[in-house]
């Protein structure tokens, strides 16, 4: 019990320290949309801009890539500890897309940002989701893979693939009857 609480907590504590550098990396990559300050705050300078659905995107991206490598070597250093790496998978996944939403949103690492303008000079806004769907897209990848190499493995191993009464798989080599 004590081995299978280790490796959900080593998933998990692992999974949410990449989540700090997923949120740098997308700070540094995501387009920002500028605005303009108003006496009423400040709006979106041009309505149109795809940079706030280019932000979604690349945070997509970044956590699903890293999705499927944590689910890949999940399943290759946690084969032995199946249940309590893949709830830890779930939990880190979750938990490293909050921390990489955490971390991207408030450090600035690509673009300027500029506190206080005279009004009508564009400001570079910061970094936020327009849809909260993209937090899943790290658990749903890392599950996803883990589960896939999984299912392959147990079809190759699995005495279904055989019809009933056919011979066993030999490799591809044609044997002729003796």
């Amino acid at each position: 019990m004590r081995r299978q609480v280790r490796a959900f907590a080593v998933t998990v504590g692992v999974l949410a320290a990449l989540g700090a550098v997923a949120g740098l990396t997308w700070s540094w990559v995501a387009p920002r949309a500028p605005y303009l300050p108003t006496d009423r705050g400040l709006i979106l300078a041009d309505p149109t801009t795809q940079a706030l659905i280019a932000a979604d995107g690349w945070f997509a991206i970044i956590t699903g890539v890293l999705g499927l490598a944590c689910g890949m070597v999940a399943w290759w250093r946690g084969r032995e500890t199946g249940l309590a790496v893949v709830l830890g998978l779930a939990a880190g996944g979750v938990l490293a897309s909050f921390v990489t939403y955490w971390v991207g949103t408030r450090f600035t690492v690509g673009a300027a940002t500029v506190a206080a303008a005279a009004p009508g000079l564009d400001v570079v806004g910061g970094l936020d989701l327009t849809t909260q769907s993209v937090l899943v897209s790290w658990a749903f990848m890392a599950l996803a893979v883990y589960a896939a190499i999984e299912g392959v493995l147990l079809y190759r191993r699995s005495p279904l693939r055989q019809p009933y009464g056919a011979q066993p798989y030999n490799g591809g080599i044609a044997r002729l009857p003796e």
